[in-house]
């Protein structure tokens, strides 16, 4: 099967798509035949070496966390924890921490959701990872209703999971992006705001006076985003790794070593998420934005637009 990977640290060239043996999938776990996968913006950073001291890849590393597809094999235990998930079914979940390979035609998934049926393939390809760390954040921060939310780069394919999500719990979310995906934001139901200096009068003139949380999708702002928060305990980020230096906490859920611990302070998944997701986006509150799609063999300029950061939405691969 296909799968696209890298053997060493460097630029989008450095990605390359590879012939490997199909996985199987085993006890807990099903197998899928991918009809969509998600570039996750973490492992731009990972392939380019920017991780290397805290996430140090193994090569060949194989890219890709979350994919959607329809399931061709089940592993042992594997319907107990779906509900009956069945041959056939169509889904979207997680690979695991460890095996990851999701950019791939076949996928072992260790999440896994129905697939709702508003959702394309390329948005439930680019689905669990958004939703599952928007999430673990927002649940960190104990957003529910009533409170104020400011999502620094809220237009990206984890902010604009965040904003959706937020709303639902019946929070008022501000989100940061540039001006034109203001009106992008809009439609997710934040009230955009640009980023950079002066971001705290420009909250302020929202009559935002207090923010309860943040949720830090950019980084590079946490001295302004805990002053805007009065309290670093008040501010998560999943892309500043200077987190501790500002008393805030870093969420990420790390792969696992060879010994089978996780690498570096990683949270605990939060895959109730998923199943959140159907339910919201049966009701038409969530929807995940696709800001492009690729193919596999496309990989490289995929992670070039991904590393522009404008790209409102989840870049994704096509199957």
């Amino acid at each position: 099967m296909r799968v696209i990977e890298f053997s060493e640290y460097g630029p989008p060239g450095v990605l390359r798509v590879a012939e490997v043996e199909e996985p199987h999938a085993g006890p807990g776990q099903i197998r899928i035949a991918t009809r969509a996968s998600g570039l996750s913006v973490g492992e731009t950073a990972i392939r380019a070496g920017r991780y290397r001291e805290i996430l140090p890849a193994s090569f060949p590393w194989r890219t890709g966390f979350d994919a959607a597809g329809v399931v061709d094999e089940i592993g042992p235990g594997a319907v107990d924890l779906a509900a009956g998930v069945r041959i056939g079914d169509e889904v979207f979940g997680m690979a695991t921490m460890e095996g990851r390979a999701a950019n791939a035609d076949f996928v072992v998934l260790a999440a896994w959701a129905p697939k709702p049926a508003v959702w394309g393939w390329e948005e439930a390809g680019g689905a669990a990872g958004s939703v599952e760390t928007a999430t673990r954040v927002l649940d960190r921060l104990q957003v529910r209703s009533g409170h104020t939310v400011l999502v620094q780069g809220a237009a990206g394919g984890v902010g604009s999971v965040a904003v959706q999500l937020a709303v639902a719990r019946g929070a008022r979310v501000i989100g940061t992006a540039s001006e034109g995906n203001h009106g992008f934001l809009r439609g997710l139901g934040a009230e955009p705001t640009t980023y950079g200096p002066g971001l705290e009068e420009r909250v302020r003139k929202l009559g935002a006076e207090d923010v309860d949380a943040v949720f830090d999708c950019a980084g590079g702002s946490l001295p302004q985003l805990v002053a805007i928060a009065g309290d670093p305990g008040r501010v998560v980020t999943i892309a500043d790794f200077s987190a501790a230096q500002y008393g805030v906490h870093m969420s990420h859920s790390a792969p696992a070593d060879e010994t089978g611990e996780a690498v570096g302070a990683a949270d605990q998944l939060a895959v109730h998420g998923l199943a959140e997701a159907v339910r919201l986006a049966g009701q038409g509150k969530l929807r995940i934005p696709v800001a492009a799609t690729f193919a596999l063999e496309e990989a490289p300029a995929a992670h070039e637009l991904s590393e522009r950061k404008h790209a409102p939405g989840r870049i994704v691969f096509r199957h």
